[in-house]
């Protein structure tokens, strides 16, 4: 099987599930592309232009749903895991279809999360008494 037996719908499917922002994806393409490399903290941060907390953040919630692995050792390191050959096809077919449609893999990123914000929104809104 090839990253071209997965589907357009299963790749968006993954991005819903899996990648809460452009960095989170922008980390999780860099250690796949690199793997399998370990990265320092430092120098990750450096690579995606991140300050460290903001990468640690955005590493705890790849390795929470297994797209990354790390050492708390010093010096912190960040490395793609060793994973099922379907999670690295998908990671693969995700790769390209962010290289081919940049613009609607951003676009669906973004429009999940403005979901959810306007959905926690809607929990503080206020409504008149008929």
């Amino acid at each position: 099987m090839s990253n071209r037996d997965i589907s357009e719908e299963e790749v968006y499917r993954f991005i819903y599930e899996k990648i809460d922002s452009v960095p989170h994806l922008e980390a999780l393409l860099q250690l796949w592309n690199s793997r399998p490399r370990r990265w320092s903290e430092e120098e990750l941060a450096a690579r995606l232009f991140l300050t460290a907390p903001v990468l640690h953040d955005i590493m705890r919630d790849l390795m929470r749903v297994e797209l990354a692995t790390g050492g708390d050792e010093e010096p912190k390191w960040f490395a793609y895991p060793p994973s099922s050959p379907l999670t690295d096809r998908m990671v693969g077919a995700l790769a390209e279809t962010y290289k081919r449609d940049l613009l609607r893999v951003t676009e669906a990123i973004h429009a999940k999360s403005s979901s959810g914000a306007r959905e926690f929104g809607r929990a503080f809104k206020f409504r008149k008494k008929k």
